[in-house]
């Protein structure tokens, strides 16, 4: 796609079209992102040993935690991308790109290091203990220690590709390292008998390879391409480094407050034992299907909003957030009911422990009662984030986890030990999809105002 039918994608293809082409793709890369997510829980499960699938389980906050850099550097620096393709300023949309890349990168260096060091006691916060804390250790070497660098660089490139409307290539970028790890799991795991070790290894040589097909990428497009890595135009200007925290840091306290949020849902659930802690990842697990969906439609109408922002063309926003919710709440409530009704085969599907599947089932239909309202939130999100306006996403960040969703956790848990765990998010995300509304709302009129004020003068 070159610059002049990229401008004409943003400013004039019809709202459904232009949706449906910047979404499709992310989404289809979601749909594979889940698949990837999934492989190391099934055929980790196909072990049939809960405590090689509560290593995958306590890893997941660390490995969520790499979306805080991720966040930082790759919606920090697509938004400002794209708001300033909108108003045709391409130097700041090169240094924004670079700054991204080499902070990427820097970061997760620091990560890997860190992590390296502190591994004993981090094992322990996560609720790591006893026989599942060596095969927690392994899967982490793989994934963390070594893959902190690959694992974000390659996420934080497809948010710059993604920037400037090639939704395509960044999804192809990302589906090429999940599908080889779909692959290459079951051959480590089970035939070469590494277990959790093995999925780690697999996840490990994944993310080098979408990292190179990024690098091959963006040598054949160097001509018709606003992405720069060229490390002499990173800069520090108070511009781009406020420009893209601005954004990027709100999402990576995002981020975050959902590794504390699933930490203290891990340490609640390993209550109850391995076999709860497994069901719980399962489920987890499965409800990513969704959510990656309804995230894969708001991550692709962002660099459409944010050129609009840019462009101060309100009216074409307004439309494409009101499509994207009817598409996306509409197949949410549909997975809502598939998962409710199909709640135990579901969770055999990854393991046939009968006390994994009676946990995990009873987990996954309260899970699923979240999924309509996750849409709008998401979506309410993605426009605050496109727009350049951290600290509102930063709000819904804070009352999704500190003031809601942990204490419904602790609340719903003594009320309904274990069980009641899995409506804490439901009960979260009523709240803050009626919040998202009205936001959403009040925001489109300040934006009518301002324009016609404009105007006027």
């Amino acid at each position: 796609m070159n610059k002049v039918s990229k401008q004409e994608l943003f400013e004039n293809t019809a709202i459904p079209k232009a949706v449906l082409t910047l979404s499709i793709p992310t989404v289809l890369s979601s749909l594979v992102m889940v698949l990837y997510n999934m492989a190391d829980t099934y055929f980790v499960g196909m072990l049939n040993d809960p405590i090689q699938n509560a290593a995958v389980t306590f890893a997941a906050p660390v490995m969520l935690a790499f979306n805080a850099v991720n966040n930082l550097f790759g919606v920090g620096a697509s938004s400002m991308m794209s708001r300033s393709i909108g108003s045709k300023d391409y130097d700041t949309v090169h240094r924004a790109s670079a700054f991204g890349f080499w902070g990427a990168v820097s970061f997760g260096l620091l990560l890997s290091i860190l992590v390296s060091v502190f591994l004993g006691p981090l094992l322990r916060l996560l609720g790591a203990s006893g026989d599942n804390l060596s095969t927690t250790a392994d899967y982490m070497f793989w994934t963390v220690c070594l893959g902190a660098v690959p694992s974000i660089l390659n996420v934080v490139m497809a948010y710059l590709v993604r920037s400037e409307g090639a939704t395509l290539h960044a999804s192809i970028g990302t589906m090429s390292g999940c599908i080889l790890n779909i692959i290459l799991d079951p051959i480590f795991i089970l035939v070469l008998g590494m277990g959790a070790a093995g999925a780690g290894l697999a996840t490990f040589i994944s993310n080098c390879i979408a990292c190179l097909y990024f690098f091959v990428l963006l040598i054949v497009r160097r001509r018709n391409t606003f992405v720069c890595i060229d490390p002499r135009k990173v800069s520090f200007k108070r511009n781009i480094v406020f420009g893209i925290c601005g954004v990027g840091i709100p999402a990576s306290i995002q981020n975050l407050l959902n590794v504390t949020g699933m930490t203290v849902l891990n340490n609640l659930t390993a209550a109850a034992g391995d076999a709860a802690v497994a069901a719980m990842g399962i489920s987890q697990k499965i409800g990513m299907i969704p959510m990656y969906i309804s995230m894969g439609i708001s991550q692709g109408v962002m660099p459409l909003i944010g050129y609009n922002y840019g462009s101060r063309n309100v009216k074409r926003m307004r439309d494409t957030v009101g499509f994207s919710a009817c598409i996306s709440i509409g197949f949410l409530t549909l997975c809502t009911v598939l998962f409710s009704v199909f709640s135990s085969p579901l969770i055999r599907l990854f393991m046939s422990d009968p006390d994994v599947v009676a946990f995990g089932s009873r987990f996954l239909r309260g899970f699923a009662l979240a999924q309509p309202f996750l849409a709008m939130d998401f979506l309410a999100v993605g426009v605050f984030q496109a727009c350049g306006m951290g600290k509102k996403a930063l709000i819904f960040a804070f009352l999704r986890k500190i003031a809601l969703e942990i204490p419904a956790l602790i609340v719903l848990n003594k009320l309904f030990p274990v069980y009641g765990l899995a409506y804490a998010q439901f009960a979260a995300e009523i709240v803050l999809a009626v919040a998202a509304v009205f936001t959403l709302r009040s925001l489109f009129k300040k934006l009518d105002a301002t324009l016609s004020n404009n105007e006027g003068a």
